[in-house]
């Protein structure tokens, strides 16, 4: 009689905020085991219904990836790439959370799951974000004109200063946060730290 190993326990554990304890989580033959705060449990792979994948920047960490897992029951946990330190330091756990969000969807393709799998924003809320940036942008372009037609060229270099830094900035979160589907085996490699 063969005896077949068992796949190893893969955990991945954060502070979601600098009072409380830590968010544990851990990949077991069973399913996803969760520890937050005073409550847990354990999700089968096949009862997890969704997975939705996003780049959260936080003004206290600029690389901040979050993971929102749905239940089959209703219920909803999120895990993010960083945790706080210190009143001033939310540190980064790339590493840790990319390889255990690529090893819960290896597990849950073997278990046949058929979440729906998506990346981004929700559709709504990317048009919605959308609309207000072209909305900043027709507000930006008549400022500029303003600002060439009376000569102002202090003005002309704040705004267009201020356009680069703000394209730099939110161009990221808009590119990455496009609302896409993709499978088990083509994670978004954009939406992974």
């Amino acid at each position: 009689m063969q005896v077949l190993d068992a796949e190893p326990v893969t955990s991945y554990a954060y502070k979601a905020s600098l009072i409380g304890s830590a968010r544990r989580f851990e990949l077991t033959e069973d399913g996803l085991s969760w520890h937050i705060g005073g409550r847990s449990g354990l999700w089968r792979y096949d009862e997890i219904s969704a997975i939705r994948l996003s780049f959260r920047p936080s003004s206290m960490q600029q690389h901040r990836f979050r993971a929102d897992i749905s239940h089959t029951g209703g219920g909803r946990i999120a895990i993010l790439s960083t945790s706080w330190q210190t009143a001033a330091l939310m540190a980064p756990q790339d590493n840790g959370f990319r390889q255990f969000i690529v090893a819960l969807h290896e597990r849950m393709a073997k278990a046949g799951s058929r979440a729906t799998l998506t990346a981004g924003l929700g559709r709504k809320t990317y048009a919605a974000v959308l609309a207000c940036l072209a909305l900043l942008t027709v507000a930006m372009s008549g400022l500029l004109i303003r600002a060439l037609l009376t000569g102002e060229f202090a003005g002309v270099l704040f705004i267009l200063g201020f356009a680069a830094l703000f394209t730099w900035q939110v161009g990221g979160f808009v590119r990455r946060n496009q609302p896409r589907s993709y499978s088990f085996d083509q994670l978004p490699r954009s939406l992974l730290p």
